[in-house]
C-alpha cells in the first residue's frame, strides 16, 4: 500500500460527511461518490464550518481508477442501489470500511466487491443532517474496528484527525452494545419524538424492558455485556439534549425507507434462530416495518 493511499467515500450523508471533513482537515481530501450530485460538503463542528470540495460524483461509468480505501457510508437500505458505484470503486486489493448500522455489514456489502477485505465498524458520534444538506456534528467522533486485515490502513488514514479509531479483539460485544442503542431508538419513530421523550417514566420503563430482552439475544450470540448496560443506555438517552434525533427518525419524517431490519428486525431474527422469546420485539418490529414499507 502506498504511503498516501487513495481514499473514496461512498455516501456523503451525516456519517460520510463527518469522515470526509476529518480527512480533508488534515490534507487527505477523499473523492466523493453518492446518489445525489453536490458541489461540496459542509460540516459544522465546534462553531466552525469545514467545507469539503467536491463534486460528489454519481455515475459509475465515469470511474476510471479504483481506490486503496473506500468508506461505505450508505445505509443498509441503500446498498443495492449503490452497488454499481461500490463495485466500480474497488478492486481485489481495496480495503472497504463499512460505516453502517447493524451486525450484518460484511454480508450486505461483500457480494458487490471483488474479494478484498471488508471491515465492519461501530460509529460512535451524533451527526445530524440539516435542512440545507450540511451536517452538524454534535459530539466527539470515534470509530471502533475489529482487529482484522485492513484495520491498519484505516488507522493510518485517520491518524491525526479529530475522528479517533479504536481497534478491539471482542468486536461482537461492541457491535451488540451499539445495536442495543440503535434498537431502542426505534421507539422514537413510533412516537415521532426526539430524545426528550426518555424523560418520561413510562417510556424509560418500556425502553429498559426492551433492552433487557435484546440483551438476552446479544449474550446468546456471544456478546459479553453486563446487566448494567440496559440502564446505561436509557440514562444516556434521558441525559441527551431533548432535541437530539436519530437517523431512523429523520428517515421516517422525510418519508424514506427505514433501517428497521438491520436495527430491530435483526434482534428478532437472531432470537427466533435460538428459540428465545421476544414479546416486545414481536410488537415493535411489525410496527416499524409498516411505518417504513406500508401499505397504507
Amino acid at each position: 500500500m502506498s504511503e498516501n493511499p487513495s481514499i473514496a467515500i461512498l455516501g456523503p450523508g451525516a456519517i460520510g460527511t463527518t469522515v470526509a471533513a476529518a480527512l480533508h482537515a488534515v490534507g487527505r481530501t477523499p473523492a466523493l461518490y453518492g446518489r445525489t450530485a453536490h458541489e461540496h460538503l459542509a460540516l459544522h463542528i465546534d462553531g466552525d464550518c469545514i467545507v469539503v470540495p467536491g463534486p460528489v460524483r454519481i455515475d459509475p461509468v465515469e470511474i476510471r481508477e479504483t481506490f486503496d480505501l473506500v468508506f461505505v457510508a450508505v445505509k443498509s437500505t441503500q446498498v443495492a442501489v449503490a452497488a454499481p458505484l461500490l463495485s466500480a470503486l474497488c478492486d481485489a486489493t481495496t480495503v472497504v470500511c463499512v460505516l453502517q448500522n447493524g451486525l450484518e455489514q460484511t454480508a450486505l456489502v461483500a457480494p458487490h466487491l471483488h474479494g478484498g477485505p471488508v471491515l465492519p465498524s461501530v460509529v460512535w458520534f451524533p451527526a445530524q443532517r440539516e435542512p440545507d444538506a450540511s451536517v452538524w456534528l454534535r459530539g466527539k467522533a470515534r470509530l471502533t474496528l475489529p482487529d482484522a486485515p485492513g484495520s491498519r490502513l484505516v488507522l493510518e488514514a485517520l491518524q491525526g484527525t479529530w475522528c479517533s479509531v479504536d481497534v478491539v479483539t471482542d468486536f461482537t460485544s461492541v457491535a451488540w452494545r451499539k445495536l442495543l442503542q440503535n434498537a431502542v431508538a426505534g421507539l422514537m419513530v413510533l412516537t415521532n419524538r426526539r430524545a426528550g421523550m426518555f424523560s418520561r417514566s413510562d417510556i424509560s420503563e418500556l425502553a429498559l424492558a426492551y433492552l433487557r430482552e435484546c440483551l438476552a439475544v446479544a449474550r446468546a450470540d456471544g456478546a459479553i455485556l453486563g446487566d448494567e448496560v440496559a440502564q446505561a443506555i436509557v440514562d444516556q438517552f434521558a441525559d441527551s439534549p431533548p432535541d437530539l434525533g436519530t437517523s431512523i427518525l429523520a428517515d421516517r419524517q422525510a418519508g424514506r425507507p427505514l433501517e428497521w431490519d438491520s436495527r430491530n428486525g435483526v434482534v428478532q431474527r437472531y432470537a427466533r434462530a435460538r428459540g428465545i422469546p421476544t414479546p416486545i420485539s414481536d410488537l415493535i418490529v411489525p410496527l416499524l416495518a409498516a411505518a417504513s414499507d406500508g401499505p397504507g
